[in-house]
Protein backbone atom coordinates (compact mmCIF):
# COMPACT_ATOMS: atom_id res chain seq x y z
CA UNK A 1 0.00 0.00 0.00
CA UNK A 2 1.47 3.21 -1.09
CA UNK A 3 1.34 6.43 1.49
CA UNK A 4 -0.94 7.86 -0.52
CA UNK A 5 -3.45 5.20 -0.78
CA UNK A 6 -3.52 5.03 2.82
CA UNK A 7 -3.83 8.66 3.22
CA UNK A 8 -6.98 8.72 1.31
CA UNK A 9 -8.80 5.62 3.10
CA UNK A 10 -7.46 7.39 6.37
CA UNK A 11 -9.44 10.43 5.68
CA UNK A 12 -12.47 8.41 4.62
CA UNK A 13 -12.59 6.86 7.77
CA UNK A 14 -12.51 9.88 9.73
CA UNK A 15 -14.69 11.72 7.41
CA UNK A 16 -17.54 9.06 7.19
CA UNK A 17 -17.37 8.47 10.85
CA UNK A 18 -18.24 12.13 11.28
CA UNK A 19 -20.68 12.56 8.72
CA UNK A 20 -22.39 9.33 9.83
CA UNK A 21 -22.01 10.64 13.85
CA UNK A 22 -23.47 14.08 11.96
CA UNK A 23 -26.24 13.14 10.58
CA UNK A 24 -27.46 10.82 13.90
CA UNK A 25 -27.11 13.74 16.10
CA UNK A 26 -29.16 15.78 13.46
CA UNK A 27 -32.06 13.47 14.00
CA UNK A 28 -33.04 14.77 17.30
CA UNK A 29 -33.79 18.21 15.70
CA UNK A 30 -37.07 18.99 17.40
CA UNK A 31 -37.45 15.99 19.69
CA UNK A 32 -34.42 16.57 22.25
CA UNK A 33 -36.22 16.71 25.79
CA UNK A 34 -35.96 20.18 26.45
CA UNK A 35 -35.04 23.37 23.67
CA UNK A 36 -31.57 24.04 24.62
CA UNK A 37 -30.38 19.99 24.38
CA UNK A 38 -32.12 20.39 21.11
CA UNK A 39 -30.08 23.69 19.99
CA UNK A 40 -27.00 22.04 21.74
CA UNK A 41 -27.20 18.62 19.60
CA UNK A 42 -28.28 20.22 16.60
CA UNK A 43 -24.88 22.28 16.73
CA UNK A 44 -23.12 19.56 17.88
CA UNK A 45 -24.45 17.57 14.35
CA UNK A 46 -23.21 20.68 12.43
CA UNK A 47 -19.61 20.87 13.87
CA UNK A 48 -19.58 16.87 12.63
CA UNK A 49 -21.20 17.49 9.16
CA UNK A 50 -18.34 20.45 9.12
CA UNK A 51 -15.41 18.14 9.73
CA UNK A 52 -16.60 15.72 7.86
CA UNK A 53 -16.54 18.52 4.66
CA UNK A 54 -13.27 19.38 5.54
CA UNK A 55 -12.09 15.54 5.66
CA UNK A 56 -13.85 14.51 2.16
CA UNK A 57 -12.33 17.48 0.53
CA UNK A 58 -9.37 16.27 1.23
CA UNK A 59 -9.64 12.79 0.45
CA UNK A 60 -10.92 14.06 -2.93
CA UNK A 61 -7.97 16.00 -3.52
CA UNK A 62 -5.36 13.04 -2.19
CA UNK A 63 -7.23 10.66 -4.42
CA UNK A 64 -6.90 12.48 -7.70
CA UNK A 65 -10.13 11.34 -9.44
CA UNK A 66 -11.88 14.37 -9.64
CA UNK A 67 -14.88 13.55 -6.92
CA UNK A 68 -15.50 16.42 -4.34
CA UNK A 69 -16.87 16.21 -0.84
CA UNK A 70 -20.47 15.45 -2.29
CA UNK A 71 -19.32 12.94 -4.54
CA UNK A 72 -18.09 11.08 -1.51
CA UNK A 73 -20.40 11.75 0.80
CA UNK A 74 -23.85 11.20 -1.42
CA UNK A 75 -22.43 8.66 -4.05
CA UNK A 76 -20.63 5.65 -2.80
CA UNK A 77 -22.41 2.81 -1.50
CA UNK A 78 -22.63 1.53 1.68
CA UNK A 79 -19.96 -0.71 1.55
CA UNK A 80 -17.88 1.75 0.42
CA UNK A 81 -18.13 3.69 3.85
CA UNK A 82 -15.27 3.40 6.44
CA UNK A 83 -16.83 4.32 9.42
CA UNK A 84 -16.67 3.00 12.70
CA UNK A 85 -19.78 1.05 13.13
CA UNK A 86 -20.81 2.77 16.82
CA UNK A 87 -21.45 5.87 15.04
CA UNK A 88 -24.00 4.30 12.79
CA UNK A 89 -26.40 2.59 15.65
CA UNK A 90 -29.75 4.22 15.95
CA UNK A 91 -30.37 6.60 18.28
CA UNK A 92 -32.58 4.37 20.26
CA UNK A 93 -32.99 7.10 23.41
CA UNK A 94 -31.42 10.31 24.50
CA UNK A 95 -29.21 8.24 27.05
CA UNK A 96 -28.06 5.73 24.25
CA UNK A 97 -27.75 9.17 21.90
CA UNK A 98 -25.38 10.48 25.34
CA UNK A 99 -23.46 7.30 25.91
CA UNK A 100 -22.53 6.87 22.25
CA UNK A 101 -21.93 10.54 22.02
CA UNK A 102 -18.82 10.39 25.21
CA UNK A 103 -17.37 7.25 24.02
CA UNK A 104 -16.97 9.08 20.46
CA UNK A 105 -15.65 12.22 21.86
CA UNK A 106 -13.65 10.60 24.28
CA UNK A 107 -11.54 8.91 21.59
CA UNK A 108 -11.93 11.71 19.11
CA UNK A 109 -10.01 14.36 21.39
CA UNK A 110 -6.99 12.53 21.85
CA UNK A 111 -7.07 11.14 18.51
CA UNK A 112 -7.39 15.09 16.91
CA UNK A 113 -4.58 16.48 19.93
CA UNK A 114 -2.28 13.98 18.04
CA UNK A 115 -3.35 14.76 14.69
CA UNK A 116 -2.17 18.39 15.52
CA UNK A 117 1.21 17.46 15.08
CA UNK A 118 0.96 15.33 12.13
CA UNK A 119 4.04 16.06 9.11
CA UNK A 120 1.25 16.19 6.53
CA UNK A 121 0.21 20.17 6.93
CA UNK A 122 -3.31 19.46 5.81
CA UNK A 123 -4.57 17.16 8.02
CA UNK A 124 -2.58 19.00 11.10
CA UNK A 125 -4.76 22.00 9.99
CA UNK A 126 -7.83 20.36 9.62
CA UNK A 127 -7.33 18.88 13.15
CA UNK A 128 -5.74 22.46 14.50
CA UNK A 129 -9.64 23.69 13.25
CA UNK A 130 -11.87 20.35 14.36
CA UNK A 131 -9.71 20.30 18.35
CA UNK A 132 -11.55 23.10 19.41
CA UNK A 133 -14.98 21.60 18.88
CA UNK A 134 -13.82 18.54 20.34
CA UNK A 135 -13.15 19.53 23.73
CA UNK A 136 -16.53 21.25 24.11
CA UNK A 137 -17.90 18.22 22.49
CA UNK A 138 -16.38 15.92 25.70
CA UNK A 139 -17.59 18.51 27.76
CA UNK A 140 -20.85 18.18 27.08
CA UNK A 141 -21.36 14.48 26.87
CA UNK A 142 -19.83 13.99 30.34
CA UNK A 143 -21.41 16.15 31.88
CA UNK A 144 -24.73 14.79 30.34
CA UNK A 145 -23.54 11.39 31.54
CA UNK A 146 -22.72 12.04 34.45
CA UNK A 147 -25.70 14.10 35.37
CA UNK A 148 -28.15 11.23 33.81
CA UNK A 149 -25.94 8.10 35.38
CA UNK A 150 -25.90 10.10 38.68
CA UNK A 151 -29.77 11.59 38.59
CA UNK A 152 -32.78 9.14 39.47
CA UNK A 153 -33.32 5.50 39.32
CA UNK A 154 -34.75 5.62 35.30
CA UNK A 155 -32.00 7.36 33.97
CA UNK A 156 -29.51 5.37 36.05
CA UNK A 157 -30.58 2.78 34.70
CA UNK A 158 -30.83 4.01 30.99
CA UNK A 159 -27.55 4.95 31.24
CA UNK A 160 -26.13 1.59 32.31
CA UNK A 161 -27.87 -0.07 29.74
CA UNK A 162 -27.06 2.57 27.14
CA UNK A 163 -22.70 1.64 27.93
CA UNK A 164 -23.85 -1.74 27.58
CA UNK A 165 -25.25 -2.17 24.52
CA UNK A 166 -22.11 0.10 22.84
CA UNK A 167 -19.31 -1.12 24.72
CA UNK A 168 -18.50 -4.00 22.35
CA UNK A 169 -18.07 -1.11 19.47
CA UNK A 170 -15.46 0.70 21.17
CA UNK A 171 -12.34 -1.73 20.30
CA UNK A 172 -12.73 -0.99 16.64
CA UNK A 173 -11.44 2.43 17.57
CA UNK A 174 -7.87 1.31 18.17
CA UNK A 175 -7.51 -1.04 16.09
CA UNK A 176 -3.91 -0.53 13.70
CA UNK A 177 -4.04 -2.08 10.02
CA UNK A 178 -1.47 -1.63 7.16
CA UNK A 179 -3.37 1.55 6.41
CA UNK A 180 -2.28 2.93 10.09
CA UNK A 181 0.59 1.26 10.10
CA UNK A 182 1.77 3.09 6.65
CA UNK A 183 1.24 5.97 7.98
CA UNK A 184 2.29 6.06 11.47
CA UNK A 185 5.56 5.15 10.42
CA UNK A 186 5.62 8.50 8.33
CA UNK A 187 4.57 10.58 10.90
CA UNK A 188 1.14 11.37 9.82
CA UNK A 189 -1.23 9.65 11.92
CA UNK A 190 -0.39 8.28 15.22
CA UNK A 191 -0.71 4.26 16.20
CA UNK A 192 -4.33 4.14 16.82
CA UNK A 193 -3.81 1.91 20.11
CA UNK A 194 -1.69 4.08 21.41
CA UNK A 195 -5.42 6.55 22.45
CA UNK A 196 -6.50 3.95 24.51
CA UNK A 197 -4.54 4.68 27.79
CA UNK A 198 -5.50 8.58 27.96
CA UNK A 199 -9.37 7.45 26.52
CA UNK A 200 -9.59 4.57 29.23
CA UNK A 201 -8.38 7.24 32.14
CA UNK A 202 -10.86 9.55 30.53
CA UNK A 203 -14.03 7.26 30.11
CA UNK A 204 -13.48 5.62 33.96
CA UNK A 205 -13.04 8.89 35.34
CA UNK A 206 -16.54 10.11 34.22
CA UNK A 207 -17.94 6.39 35.17
CA UNK A 208 -16.66 6.77 38.30
CA UNK A 209 -18.41 10.08 38.92
CA UNK A 210 -21.79 9.31 37.06
CA UNK A 211 -21.82 6.24 39.63
CA UNK A 212 -22.14 3.59 36.47
CA UNK A 213 -20.24 0.46 36.20
CA UNK A 214 -17.04 0.15 35.37
CA UNK A 215 -15.80 -0.46 31.94
CA UNK A 216 -15.65 -4.27 31.25
CA UNK A 217 -13.50 -6.17 29.20
CA UNK A 218 -15.10 -6.80 25.67
CA UNK A 219 -14.59 -8.61 22.55
CA UNK A 220 -14.84 -6.07 19.93
CA UNK A 221 -17.35 -6.09 17.07
CA UNK A 222 -15.81 -4.94 14.24
CA UNK A 223 -15.48 -4.17 10.43
CA UNK A 224 -16.77 -0.97 9.71
CA UNK A 225 -13.72 0.75 8.69
CA UNK A 226 -13.44 -1.97 5.53
CA UNK A 227 -16.94 -1.66 4.66
CA UNK A 228 -18.91 -4.37 6.57
CA UNK A 229 -21.80 -2.91 8.27
CA UNK A 230 -24.71 -3.57 10.28
CA UNK A 231 -28.06 -2.88 8.22
CA UNK A 232 -28.53 0.68 10.17
CA UNK A 233 -25.73 2.48 7.93
CA UNK A 234 -28.23 1.16 4.80
CA UNK A 235 -31.30 3.18 6.26
CA UNK A 236 -29.10 6.25 7.23
CA UNK A 237 -27.44 6.78 4.06
CA UNK A 238 -31.18 5.82 2.35
CA UNK A 239 -32.19 9.25 3.89
CA UNK A 240 -28.76 11.12 3.77
CA UNK A 241 -28.51 10.55 0.00
CA UNK A 242 -31.92 10.68 -1.66
CA UNK A 243 -31.54 14.21 -3.06
CA UNK A 244 -28.45 14.06 -4.54
CA UNK A 245 -29.51 10.17 -5.40
CA UNK A 246 -33.28 11.79 -7.02
CA UNK A 247 -31.75 14.69 -8.50
CA UNK A 248 -28.14 14.61 -9.27
CA UNK A 249 -26.13 17.32 -9.20
CA UNK A 250 -29.02 19.68 -7.80
CA UNK A 251 -27.85 22.47 -6.48
CA UNK A 252 -30.19 24.77 -4.01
Amino acid sequence: MTQQDALFEYLLRLGDTSLALGHRLSEWCGHAPELEEDVALTNLALDLVGHARMLLTYAGEVEGKGRDEDRLAYHRDVFDYRNHLMVEQPNRDFGHTIARQFLHDAWALELYERLTSSTDANLAGIAAKAVKEKRYHLRHSAEWVVRLGDGTDVSHAKMADAFDRLWRFTPEMFEADEVERTLAAAGIAPDPDSLRPAWEARVDGVLAEATLPARPAVVGQTGGRSGRHGEHLGYLLAEMQYLQRAYPGATW
